[in-house]
């Protein structure tokens, strides 16, 4: 190699290799600086025409899809409007450059400040793209649909080729993960010391993590897809399912549950999620009970519905009646109907959905609960071992996907749900007061034309009271002559066997200790008795082993227990006076009947008869039917098990079970000659 002395000049040939170098260095960074402005070219020009393929997307192809409906073509453009917002302005921003250098610095700028804008809305668009796929496939089975569909997209862009429908949708997919390839490629071009070169770098790795977020976003929303769907399995199926790979899963979350429980291993908490979980558990809960009120309230309304006054005949003609009867025909046909409908409509179908839409997040924080059980025992092997299988560690990322969703969105899920219900509350109050003001004017128009419509409140209240008063008294009146005529109702007697048992008790305790059960009791506790209404029973003792006067000890003639103090009464027993009080259905044990006073020397004491209060169709052999006010004769008062609501009766020489409910004891018909006194004159007594 050689040698230059201090002070010597170098030669014309190392002059000429200098300058070819120099050469060499500026014709590099003329090409890529030329590379450099056809990246960036390439990425304006791409991005006007994406925009504009998106907008004609969502104007011209959406309005000319008339053949599919509005719930589908919102799953299949999705959220491309919000997309067509952000990118409009992206585009503007790029636009706005006056000169190539200043297009560089402010386009690594731009991606920076479009960075969480462009990831939440791709994110939403990209997770549900496949759904949208799904649907455009089930489109090519019906050709006729799919003919429509394609000549409509050949009309405006006939670029889209045979791929109609699916050209369109792929593009703000294919345009995201195209971004860092272009800012990529720009970035290649421009020198280190550029002062874009920085910015560049930096929008370069956000757009390369808003894609890491979309995919991990979209692997989210699918584990989440998974496990909230409602299936609805028969028992069959479920069993179908069942195998060893399931039944150990299952184990392994019992015993890590069974140790938690034990205190063996720690409980992960999580305060975040457990407050959510509990606000939105509250929601539910308000929703449904809600839900139910409003089904209950529609129920009665039916019902109220049902019962049409007007249609009645009152006996009366004229005046008051009639006005009664016209306001009460159009409260029922109008107001009280509109209201109805209105109220399903606008309050339980909504709360129908809500309740509906509910469902998926209670499935998936349930299954939560099991992602739980599994991550903490692959936490606790990770730890013994230091290491886990690829099965482990996607049980591991499936429990942190789903618990990092759930605390994600569940608050905007609690906010929307709380919003919507409070929307249906002011609905319902808003009903009701339309309700109660629709009726208030069509009852004022009434009114007004009644014969006291002009009278004040005072005065009006004072006649009201007065002939409430003289109604009430002739009424007063009347229900004492009715009692001195006729004698205290008589009921039937007891079985052989329990009257017996009734003269046992009679005979060991004395009248005083005899009680008389008022309503069935069920026996569920330590020596407690199960008895039926009416049967008569002994006290023992006023209290139970720990001083409880609310539990009797009682005897019932074969066994001992305890029974509710509440459900007992005293039963005053007195023998049988008279042969002729066993007319019609006497009872052996009965309070003493007041002696019945005359009402006339032809005056025949009259007996009572037991009857059917409502008409009963028999469904099998062992019932009869029955026919309202038909007279029937009891013959057992229970059926074979001892059930006193059914009872065994003959009427017209069958005989069968009828429910007791359906009998009741009226007076026999009155011997010729009976009558009530006059209700202005006192009874003569013989």
């Amino acid at each position: 190699m050689a040698s230059y002395q201090e002070g010597e000049p170098p030669s014309p040939g190392e002059n000429s290799g200098d300058e070819s170098q120099g050469d060499e260095a500026i014709r590099i960074l003329e090409k890529m600086k030329q590379n450099q402005r056809r990246a960036a070219a390439e990425l304006v020009s791409t991005e006007a025409k994406y925009v504009h393929n998106l907008r004609l997307c969502a104007s011209d192809i959406r309005s000319q899809l008339r053949e599919l409906p509005e719930e589908d073509l919102d799953v299949i453009f999705s959220n491309i409007n919000d997309i067509i917002k952000v990118n409009s302005r992206f585009l503007k921003g790029l636009e706005e450059a006056n000169s190539e250098e200043e297009q560089l610095f402010l386009l690594g700028n731009l991606f920076l400040e479009f960075q969480e804008e462009m990831e939440s809305t791709y994110k939403v668009y990209c997770a549900s793209y496949n759904q949208a796929m799904a649907m455009v496939d089930s489109y090519k089975k019906v050709p006729t649909l799919q003919k429509a569909i394609q000549d409509v997209i050949t009309a405006v862009v006939p670029q889209a080729g045979a791929s109609g429908l699916t050209f369109l949708l792929v593009m703000p997919v294919q345009r995201v993960t195209r971004y860092p390839l272009l800012l990529q490629k720009i970035l290649e071009n421009t020198p280190p010391d550029d002062h874009a070169y920085e910015a560049l770098q930096r929008a370069t790795r956000a757009m390369q993590e808003v894609n890491s977020n979309i995919n991990e976003y979209k692997r989210r929303k699918e584990i989440v897809t998974k496990y909230s769907k409602l299936e609805h399995l028969t028992v069959r199926e479920r069993l179908a399912r069942i195998n060893t790979h399931s039944i150990s899963k299952k184990t392994l979350r019992l015993s890590q549950l069974f140790k938690q429980e034990a205190g063996i291993v720690t409980r992960t908490e999580d305060r975040e999620f457990d407050d959510l979980e509990e606000k939105f558990h509250w929601v539910a809960l308000c929703v449904n009970e809600l839900k139910s009120n409003v089904a209950s309230y529609l129920e009665n309304l039916e019902t109220f519905l049902r019962i049409k006054p007007h249609e009645c005949d009152l006996e009366m003609e004229g005046g008051a009646v009639q006005q009664y009867c016209c306001l009460t025909r159009n409260l029922h046909l109008l107001a009280f109907l509109e209201f109805k409908q209105r109220l399903e409509r606008l309050v339980y179908h909504p709360l129908g959905h809500l309740s509906k839409a509910l469902l998926g997040p209670q499935n998936l924080i349930k299954k939560r609960l099991d992602k739980l059980l599994d991550f903490e025992r692959v936490e606790e092997k990770l730890a013994e071992m230091g290491s886990m299988t690829y099965e482990e560690e996607a049980t591991r990322h499936t429990y942190q996907a789903l618990n990092s969703l759930l605390v994600s969105e569940l608050p905007q899920f609690n906010g929307v749900a709380t919003q919507w219900l409070g929307q249906i509350l002011h609905t319902l109050m808003a009903l009701q007061r339309d309700l109660a003001q629709q009726v208030l004017q069509r009852a004022e128009g009434e009114l007004a034309q009644l014969p006291h419509s002009h009278v004040s409140e005072s005065d009006f209240r004072k006649v009201m009271e007065d002939t409430l008063g003289k109604t009430s008294a002739q009424l007063h009146s009347f229900r004492q002559s009715f009692e001195k005529v006729l004698p205290v109702p008589i009921t039937q007697p007891f079985q052989p066997a329990a009257e017996r048992q009734v003269q046992t008790l009679l005979s060991k305790y004395g009248p005083s200790k005899l009680y008389q059960v008022t309503s069935n009791i069920s026996g569920s506790g330590n020596l407690a008795l199960t008895l039926q209404r009416g049967q008569i029973v002994a006290l023992l003792q006023d209290r139970d082993t720990k001083g409880n006067t609310s539990r009797w000890l009682v005897d019932t003639g074969g066994y001992r227990g305890y029974v509710p103090a509440g459900k007992l009464e005293l039963y005053q027993v007195v023998p049988p006076e008279e042969p002729s009080m066993q007319a019609g259905s006497g009872d052996g044990f009965r309070f003493p009947p007041e002696e019945a006073p005359r009402a006339s020397a032809r005056a025949v004491t009259p007996v009572f008869q037991v009857v059917a209060a409502y008409p009963f169709a028999a469904r099998s052999s062992h019932e009869v039917s029955l026919q309202a006010g038909q007279p029937v004769t009891v013959l057992e008062r229970q059926d074979k098990k001892g059930n006193p609501e059914w009872s065994l009766v003959e009427v017209n020489g069958q005989r069968g079970y009828v429910p007791s409910s359906f009998l009741v004891h009226v007076p026999s018909p009155a011997p010729w000659g009976w009558s009530l006194p006059p209700c202005n004159s006192p009874p003569s007594h013989m």
